[in-house]
């Protein structure tokens, strides 16, 4: 539909802007290009990682732990399951190199329908929901210093986050660069805070603040159900360590890049917010630290007063930052889907002058936007997490199924099999013990939703009815002239 002329105007429009020669020209292919290093890697993972995270759920962990001892562990313990995890996509992902995180990994070992339910999760609640959740958090602490001694007005964090989303949306649908770069210098700004934080607790310690690390483990709070919200609240915080997966397709000599991306950015957050945590304990009890309402500002206000306005400000930085390589690489996802036909066709075709995937970005920040409209992050945190468990173990058991199946695929990491095991077996825990502990009808809804995500597969990508194709054909046609979009060339490796 006129595909073909809107790629060769490209050309001519190009080549009069460069002044090319038409015999000196090499064509660029309307593709995803390998636009991600080493570093932007590493700071993908962290500056991804390290959000809100850190921010808003040392609160949770200690609620459920009881005492400081059995909160420290708990955040280490969720730093070496992050980094076990990553492993595992580690594996999967110089496998198979294709963008899209778990949704390729799931359809080469399970076949379209787990792969499908994949897409359908975490395009209409898990993504969104998280990008929602981070943006919120931003216009919580954004908003704090315009209104001393009371919270802001849910209207105005919320329009806020509204705007956070709507920007994030347009940085990235604009360049791959462009959302790179910025993801470097928010995780820049984010390293500022964390350190000064870091650098504080040790001096306090240094000169001998440790009555709070007294009897430690006094008072805590070990039972199965406890020990799981805990875990579920501190992997929230560390949520984003597979988020290279999402690029795979991006990165620059992925085999290499990806690896060590990961052994280099998740050990480094498991550090930073371990001694976060320390540096919290050493100027607040337990019961301080649970009635403050953002602790990281609680802390700026002891420790740093006359510039406690710099604490804010960073872990608005931070979460933005977060937001921002959430939505850089969720849009990938989208983009996949839509390539593989299990979303509308338009979602994976590629911007034919910025090469990025503008119309999957757009429609992820458009969802993300009806999820503010409610606004409740600890709700949302936890049915987050039910849900994107189950699908984590179901990847990483995929992987598990893969060595016994696809015997003949090269590896350029091979983990040791007790690793996935360790993963599939927390995954399970993970996922049953809200239930067990806690039954509540709200996650009967999230399965029954997951689930029903195979009536839509049985109809529009089984049976492939005619006439929502006739009703798409006319709007992806007007989008594809309204966002100068194409379907992306086949590429011959």
């Amino acid at each position: 539909m006129g595909e073909e002329s809107l790629r060769k105007r490209k050309g001519q429009d190009s080549r009069k802007e460069d002044g090319q020669s038409i015999q000196s020209e090499e064509p660029q292919t309307t593709n995803l290009q390998k636009q991600v290093g080493l570093i932007s890697g590493i700071c993908m993972i962290v500056g991804t990682i390290i959000g809100s995270g850190i921010f808003v759920s040392p609160k949770s962990v200690l609620a459920n732990a009881g005492a400081v001892g059995p909160c420290l562990v708990i955040w280490a313990a969720c730093g070496v399951l992050a980094t076990l995890g990553a492993l595992c996509f580690a594996e999967l992902g110089t496998m198979i190199t294709k963008s899209g995180g778990e949704y390729p990994y799931l359809m080469e070992a399970f076949g379209p329908i787990p792969a499908f339910l994949f897409s359908w999760t975490s395009l209409l609640v898990t993504k969104p929901s998280s990008f929602a959740i981070i943006c919120l958090s931003f216009a919580e602490y954004a908003s704090a210093p315009f209104y001393p001694g009371c919270d802001p007005p849910p209207v105005v964090i919320k329009c806020l986050a509204a705007a956070a989303i709507v920007v994030i949306t347009i940085v990235n649908s604009l360049s791959v660069k462009l959302g790179s770069y910025l993801q470097n210098l928010l995780t820049a700004a984010k390293m500022i805070i964390v350190t000064i934080i870091i650098v504080s607790g040790i001096v306090l310690l240094a000169q001998g603040k440790t009555e709070n690390f007294k009897d430690s483990f006094k008072d805590s709070k070990i039972s199965v159900s406890s020990i799981g919200l805990a875990f579920y609240n501190g992997l929230w915080a560390y949520d984003g360590w597979n988020q290279l997966n999402y690029i795979t397709e991006e990165l620059k000599n992925p085999y290499r890049n990806l690896p060590l991306s990961i052994i280099i950015g998740i050990p480094l957050v498991t550090i930073c917010y371990v001694l976060i945590n320390i540096a919290y304990f050493t100027v607040m009890t337990s019961t301080e630290l649970l009635q403050s309402q953002a602790v990281a500002v609680t802390f700026g206000d002891r420790i740093l007063y006359p510039a406690s306005w710099i604490v804010p400000l960073f872990v608005a930085f931070s979460t933005i930052g977060s937001a921002n390589g959430t939505c850089f690489t969720a849009g990938r996802l989208v983009y996949v889907a839509g390539r593989e036909g299990h979303m509308l066709k338009v979602l994976s075709y590629i911007s034919v002058k910025r090469l990025t995937p503008a119309p999957a970005i757009m429609f992820y920040g458009a969802i993300a936007i009806i999820y503010i409209i409610p606004g409740d992050i600890n709700t949302l945190i936890n049915y987050f997490s039910f849900a994107v468990w189950i699908f984590y173990g179901l990847t990483v058991f995929a992987l598990i199924v893969m060595r016994f199946t696809r015997k003949e695929v090269n590896r350029p990491i091979r983990i040791p099999i007790v690793i996935p095991v360790i993963v599939t077996l927390v995954s399970i825990l993970l996922v049953l013990i809200p239930i067990i502990s806690a039954p509540e009808l709200a996650y009967l809804y999230c399965v029954l939703f997951i689930l029903s995500g195979l009536i839509f597969y049985v109809l529009f990508v089984h049976f492939k009815f005619s006439w929502p194709q006739k009703i798409s054909k006319p709007i992806t046609m007007h989008l594809q002239m309204l966002l100068e979009v194409v379907p992306a060339e086949e590429t011959t490796e």
